[in-house]
């Protein structure tokens, strides 16, 4: 296995435990280790390209994954945000008759 390749799954491996553990700052900066090991992959001579295309369709069910899980994530923070914001008009006209 090239060293690229080796790349991409060591990091398409550290980017899906973070995923499951959603730790949000490690997916951050393991996104960016992911697409320099791409770029590095596209140009690294004598690659194995049927490894490389496997890595690479790894990383893409891997990513299309990580958007699913970050926009379910979006949706219950606005939930959250809305109902603090509810909380918040409440308490307002509640202590408006205190």
């Amino acid at each position: 296995m090239s060293p690229a390749v080796q790349l991409l799954e060591t990091t398409g491996s550290a980017l899906r435990e973070a995923l499951a553990t959603q730790d949000w700052s490690a997916i951050g900066a393991l996104d960016l280790q992911c697409r320099q090991a791409v770029d590095e992959a596209m140009v690294e001579t004598g690659r194995d390209e049927t490894e490389l295309r496997q890595r690479m369709q790894e990383l893409v069910d891997l990513y299309r994954e990580l958007v699913l899980v970050c926009q379910s994530e979006q949706q219950r923070l606005a939930k959250e945000l809305v109902q603090l914001n509810q909380s918040q008009q409440g308490a307002k006209v509640y202590q408006l008759f205190v």
